[in-house]
């Protein structure tokens, strides 16, 4: 169970409620906080589809449509801001078909969890420029590993600011501090960095296509002091959902910020979402993006055995096997605060789909749109953009 206050459940009539929106009964759905239509994220680019933050998943995700891509920035030994999820090159990358790398394989600890692989601060920016992306889901394209590469941030912002004048529309960037006290540990700190890309780039405004996102408060707070004056958001995490009751876990090191955790601090990201851990991040940010189980958890049947039942009888529990909970209040918690709110990350796959989506993405994503968040990351930028057109239809917008 969780062990910060949950927002309060909305009541499930509410709830059927908006989802009878479009049916005529003059029950209209909620708008975002700002009036605007909701922003679509191409989470890591079009990640769906190709391997995921390679300057060809980027493009692909502005042809789709996207308002604003996002890349999650990690250091080279030589201190460029590059677009990996994660400092491990293992996990994203054909590190390991390069035999000319194979001796600065090793073990180290990253945010606590021990980790065997090549990691990007043991790389120059130029060593990286030979390695190949990579999908990182199975049943996602395969035929596409390898052959497009790592790119920097500033690549990131050459190729949006080249795209928004192409295509007449603005594009916005979405980067991710990631891991900033483990690169902070390594002598490569990710802030003064990008704070000087963004000055450079002439995006140092509340008004600049930009957000900059962090799971750690810390590394915004140090941002925001140092004179970022762009949009910043506080990213939220768990660890999973206990499908037996819908409620949220929390294990290391998805339970609380790592600077938290470096500094004795036992509160859990869940504190985050209560109505004086909204207030808190108030005073350093514009907005959250939580983990979408946050609004709309999941919970599936529990057998006499004691154990959730494999409802489609795949053989696998997962998602499909569960059905939506009744949404928290957190949109509108986060909205009486003044906060933007932008959950992640929504997918196609069915087997992210709990089953009362019978499948069908859209049916996510006009769930969430209803709800009144103000945006989202998703790893297929066109399915979110063709859900977001219905529900705008909805609104007669």
């Amino acid at each position: 169970m969780l062990s910060a206050p949950f927002p309060k459940l909305i009541l499930a009539t509410s709830l059927l409620g908006l989802l009878s929106a479009c049916g005529g009964n003059g029950i209209q759905p909620f708008l975002p906080l700002n009036g605007d239509q909701p922003f679509i994220v191409a989470h890591r680019g079009a990640s769906g589809y190709l391997p995921e933050e390679t300057y060809e998943a980027y493009v692909k995700a502005i042809e789709l449509g996207a308002d604003a891509i996002e890349p999650d920035l990690i250091s080279t030994k030589d201190g460029v801001l590059i677009a990996r999820h994660d400092p491990n090159l293992a996990y994203s990358t054909d590190v390991d078909k390069h035999p000319e790398f194979a001796s600065r394989k090793k073990t180290v600890s990253v945010d606590g969890e021990v980790q065997t692989g090549w990691f990007a601060s043991d790389f120059t920016f130029a060593e990286i420029k030979t390695l190949g992306g990579i999908s990182t889901d199975a049943e996602r394209p395969q035929q596409y590993n390898g052959l497009y590469k790592i790119v920097s941030f500033q690549e990131i912002i050459d190729l949006v600011k080249a795209k928004s004048k192409e295509t007449g529309r603005t594009i916005s960037v979405y980067p991710e501090t990631k891991n900033p006290s483990y690169h902070r540990a390594l002598g490569l700190p990710l802030e003064d960095k990008l704070i000087d890309l963004i000055i450079k780039a002439g995006w140092n405004d509340k008004n600049a296509p930009i957000f900059v996102q962090s799971f750690e408060p810390g590394s915004l707070k140090e941002m925001r002091k140092k004179g970022l004056n762009v949009k910043l958001v506080q990213l939220i995490d768990a660890d999973d959902v206990d499908l037996k009751t819908g409620a949220l876990t929390f294990a290391a090191p998805y339970d609380r910020p790592y600077d938290w955790a470096l500094a004795g601090d036992k509160r859990l990201f869940s504190d985050m979402v209560t109505p004086a851990g909204l207030a808190e991040i108030k005073t350093y940010a514009d907005g959250i993006g939580p983990w979408k189980r946050y609004i709309v958890s999941v919970k599936g049947t529990v057998g006499a055995d004691g154990k959730v039942v494999d409802v489609n009888g795949d053989g696998k529990i997962n998602e499909t096997d569960a059905t939506t909970l009744a949404p928290t209040s957190l949109v509108s918690d986060a909205h009486k605060a003044g906060l933007l709110v932008h959950p992640y990350t929504f997918r196609n796959e069915k087997r992210r789909l709990a089953a009362n989506y019978n499948g069908d993405p859209k049916a996510e994503y006009l769930q969430f749109f209803r709800l009144g968040v103000d945006g989202m990351f998703s790893d297929f930028s066109d399915t979110a953009l063709a859900a977001r057109a219905d529900y705008l239809k909805e609104l007669n917008r």
